[in-house]
């Protein structure tokens, strides 16, 4: 379920990280306090203007806005102890604890620390008077030319001097003008007990060095692990990014320093290269669940960052000089990155700060990247701008050194081809059955029919893809049920002639091997072999640089199955004129049509990351077409063996129209009745998306039937029971005789059924659970249960999406939650105003692009101007039913308004139901009396407004539907 994040910071680094979790379709929204010029109103990503110093209203405010995540940018905050506070205060927050934090803080802490516990570093001493540093500095008996600041310098900390008299003066310039330079590092994700290479090293601005694979893995054993290990040790478990600074010595790596946060601008080159989820990659760290999803990089793609800075930078410099060219840069396909920037009232950008922009390419090459970094630069200006035109030449003479070429430089790995080998051979161990062990590593896969029980058997053998159904897998980053819908096509295809499915191999090929995600497909396939009943026998992998991109990949499955010789399907001569036709139920589109799903989509404007129109609360678009294709083999052989089906096509490629008459005599044709199966609210979008004729429906799509039997008679209630115990099923049709010319299936009331599928208009948002004062029942949520379950039925037009409450911990909201229903607390007592209030739900309504509002007893602290907008623009539906005291009357009344005014139980009543008082009543089973026909009026209520039987005129009255209503 997608979340806001809120990035704390106003540098390039902070940009970065926005844009990069931004792009996940887990977040809904990224906030960035305070942020710059860049951040403000860019798509998904905004500024918020909360203070970031006081961490008690910075909690609140998370909590106000729904913030699941906070990401902390620069090293202040956290040596303040932002994180401490917030996880304090139930927000969950990325970054060390304070403590934690003092590896960067202190300088005297992080050395002692790291000779505590044997952790390679120069030799060093601290110093509070410069003199006596300087001293030190010509005393000594080794090189003393490393000068750091020991508190926190904002990325400019630490001189690696030249000699001992740039080291003297980097003494004095730290010490009273905090002037310094910068150095090489190393960034990793540490999670407690383990640490990850985000990445290796970085080009600094003044040295540049080669780091082999043996020094990686020295600083990795005595550096990297030390440090997780000894944080641990001493009661200050390291979460989040340490950006270490080592020397290459003679004597080996040196730790110069410590940070406790995302490098800048190290950071803005990392995160285009980024391939992984980054919103993932964070909340895997903090679960201390590194291992199970490593950080994946662009394949065959390189970087190149170069920092645009304010004339005089890091000393004096002037701001307010107004930016040109950005827009430009972007047509380019560069990235730029703001740091010190504002916008400038009346439009435009302007310098706010030293480090103004960092201009990122990506390209193939790194020679390509730098030139494409320095073509953009050139075209951004502003004046007194500084930038460094030497960026990325040394790493380039490096890496163009002569060496022999590898199968590797070809782009084919073989050990990444071998590691995903031994993934995947546990996975197909698991699906043996009898006749095979499904053990991989052979040239070939045997399987004994014999041992699998057959007496004179024929093997049946079919062989499908998924078509472009792969090209939204790969656009949502969602692989893992990709394998089900392989399986099912091919195992649903030998299943229609009767067979039992034995063994599956699978060819996955692709441009550059991803071990991740090939592996997360085969997994899929192996799980759903298991459900299909069959063995993962084998399989092929081909990496194929230069036919298929980088990124891209292909499946394609073959399955094996086998029949005894005398039940092979269809049998053609028993079917007759007048057998029926059973239906069962598809998950949605299988995987068919979504070349025609893809162009309709593209026609909306909607993306895959945009809330589904249709399908459950809470999914994306992308979610909802990836529903997995349904595998029917467990459901369908018992009854298949029973001899009572006669014949069994797969709804697959050319739908209803095209696979039915495959099964069936020439002679005959198929009436189907659109009105007797339930189709999925996917469908109604699509036709109505896409102005697609029923014909075109028909043609592509199953439109809700992923499997359709022909049975007698006399059989089909039997069957029909059979199914129904498992599975949604229903008679849909029967076989009659084909007139000349006449077409082979015909499909009654299907524009109207596609018209009445329930889908998600209107949406309908409750709001339950009023101030105190109010009547007990509203704190219970048991109207709420009564509407959950009323959407719940297939006949209905509405659709929660959200509860809204002014108090957490209250049973409306836990009931909701645990029906995977969003909700939202807004409480009343942190608002100076009723107005205020009002506005913030107003906003909350509008970001679910709500249609239809519940009230149960909240009218109350609503104001005039909130009823008036939703009476115009929406629907306010109140349940007014609160329980007099005092029986004065000899009825009361629960009301269903449409509408209502300012005033509490006004407006038209759209359902109302008397509750006699009885001689023996109770307040009590009164009370309880009352709540039944509540719960019988507001769904009614409900439905008569979701569905357009009852409408409101602009005098206030109630307009029936005649139409909708029958």
């Amino acid at each position: 379920m997608a979340e806001r994040v809120l990035v704390i910071g106003s540098g390039g680094r902070e940009h970065a990280l926005a844009w990069k979790l931004a792009q996940s379709p887990h977040v809904q929204q990224v906030l960035v306090a305070p942020g710059n010029a860049g951040t403000a109103n860019s798509g998904k990503i905004s500024n918020s203007a909360v203070s970031v110093n006081n961490h008690s209203i910075l909690a609140q405010y998370c909590k106000d806005h729904n913030v699941g995540l906070v990401v902390v940018g620069p090293e202040v905050p956290l040596a303040a102890g932002i994180v401490d506070d917030l996880t304090a205060a139930g927000v969950t927050c990325f970054g060390p604890s304070a403590k934690a934090a003092q590896l960067e803080a202190s300088k005297s802490f992080s050395k002692s620390f790291m000779d505590r516990h044997n952790i390679p570093t120069a030799r060093w001493s601290s110093f509070t008077d410069p003199q006596d540093a300087c001293k030190y500095i010509q005393d000594a008996e080794f090189p003393a030319l490393v000068v750091k600041a020991s508190g926190l310098a904002a990325g400019k900390g630490v001189v690696v001097a030249r000699d001992k008299d740039e080291a003297r003066k980097a003494v004095l310039d730290i010490m009273k003008v905090s002037r310094c330079g910068i150095s090489v590092s190393l960034m990793v994700i540490f999670s407690q007990r383990f640490y990850l290479f985000v990445f290796e090293t970085f080009k600094d601005t003044f040295h540049s060095f080669t780091v082999s694979e043996e020094v990686l893995q020295e600083i990795k054993r005595s550096v990297l692990q030390k440090t997780v290990d000894g944080m641990r040790e001493e009661g200050t478990p390291y979460v989040g990014v340490l950006y270490a600074g080592v020397m290459l010595t003679k004597q080996g790596p040196k730790v110069l320093e410590f940070n406790c946060r995302f490098g800048d601008p190290e950071c803005q080159v990392l995160m285009p290269l980024l391939k992984s989820d980054l919103y993932e990659v964070l909340k895997n760290t903090l679960q201390a669940d590194l291992s199970s999803s490593p950080v994946q990089w662009l394949e065959n793609s390189a970087a190149v960052t170069v920092v645009m800075a304010s004339g005089g930078y890091p000393a004096s410099y002037k701001k307010g000089l107004e930016i040109t060219g950005l827009s430009q840069v972007s047509e380019m396909g560069i990235q730029v990155f703001h740091a010190g920037t504002a916008l400038k009232e009346g439009g435009g950008v302007i310098t706010s700060g030293g480090r103004v922009l960092t201009v990122t390419a990506v390209r193939p090459t790194l020679e390509s990247a730098l030139c494409s970094a320095n073509e953009g630069v050139a075209v951004i200006s502003f004046p007194d701008a500084v930038y460094r035109r030497d960026i990325g030449h040394h790493a380039i003479t490096y890496l163009t050194r002569t060496r022999g070429l590898t199968y590797k430089d070809s782009g084919v790995d073989i050990a990444a081809g071998n590691r995903l080998v031994d993934v995947i051979k546990p996975l197909a161990k698991a699906t043996s059955r009898p006749g095979c062990n499904a053990e991989l590593g052979g040239f070939a896969g045997l399987f004994d029919l014999k041992a699998a029980g057959f007496t004179d058997p024929i093997l049946v053998s079919g062989t499908d893809g998924v078509g472009t159904k792969l090209k939204i897998t790969q656009a949502c980053g969602i692989h893992s049920t990709l394998g089900q819908d392989l399986v099912a096509m091919c195992v649903n295809d030998v299943l229609a002639q009767g067979a039992e499915p034995l063994f599956f191999l699978d060819y996955f090929s692709c441009g550059c091997l991803d071990v991740r995600v090939a592996s997360s497909v085969i997994g899929g396939i192996a799980d759903a072999c298991q459900m299909a009943g069959c063995a993962l026998l084998g399989g092929e992998t081909a990496e194929m640089p230069g036919v298929y991109g980088p990124s891209d990949y292909d499946l394609a499955g073959f399955c094996v199955g086998a029949v005894e010789r005398g039940a092979v399907l269809p049998r053609l001569k028993d079917i007759m004129e007048g057998d029926l036709l059973i239906g069962v139920a598809s998950s949605g589109l299988h995987s068919n049509g979504f070349s025609l799903v893809r162009k309709i989509l593209e026609r909306s404007g909607l993306q895959y990351s945009s809330p589904a129109p249709f399908g459950q609360p809470g999914q994306n678009i992308g979610e909802v077409l990836l529903t997995p294709t349904k595998i029917y083999s467990r459901l369908l052989q018992p009854i298949l063996r029973s001899g009572a089906v006669k014949a069994y096509a797969h709804i697959t490629g050319g739908g209803l129209l095209e696979n039915i008459p495959r099964i069936l005599p020439p002679e005959l044709a198929v009436d189907l009745d659109a009105s007797r199966w339930r189709i999925p609210a996917v469908f109604s979008w699509l036709q109505r998306e896409g102005s697609l004729s029923e014909e075109e429906m028909s043609r592509t799509f199953n439109c809700g039937l992923g499997a359709v039997l022909v049975v007698s008679k006399q059989d089909a209630q039997r069957v029909l029971r059979l199914l129904q115990a498992r599975e949604e099923a229903w008679i849909v049709g029967s076989l009659a005789h084909k007139q000349p010319g006449a077409e082979a299936v015909v499909i009654r009331n299907l524009e109207q059924s596609l018209k009445d599928s329930p889908g998600r208009s209107p949406d309908t948002s409750v709001l339950q659970n009023g101030p105190i004062t109010l009547a007990l029942w509203c704190l219970t949520g048991t109207n709420l249960q009564a509407l959950m379950e009323q959407v719940k039925k297939p006949s209905s037009s509405a659709e929660i999406v959200m509860v809204i409450s002014n108090r957490p911990g209250v049973m409306g909201l836990k009931k909701a939650s645990m029906a995977g229903i969003q909700t939202r607390v807004v409480d009343h007592k942190l608002y100076g105003s009723r107005a205020e209030f009002d506005g913030t739900i107003d906003k909350v309504l509008e970001e679910f692009g709500v249609e239809l509002v519940c009230l149960a007893g909240f009218m109350r602290i609503l104001t005039g101007p909130f009823v008036r907008k939703w009476s115009g623009e929406s629907t306010l539906l109140v349940l007014c039913a609160n329980l007099q005291k005092g029986f004065v009357n000899f009825t009361h009344e629960c009301n269903v308004s449409l509408n209502p005014q300012e005033e509490v139980d006004a407006g038209a009543i759209v359902v109302q139901e008397a509750v006699p008082i009885l001689v023996t009543d109770t307040e009590d089973s009164l009370s309880e009396r009352i709540r039944e026909a509540e719960h019988r009026a507001f769904p009614a209520a409900l439905e008569l407004v979701g569905s357009g039987a009852v409408k409101l005129r602009d005098d206030g009255r109630i307009v029936w539907n005649q139409s909708v209503q029958g």
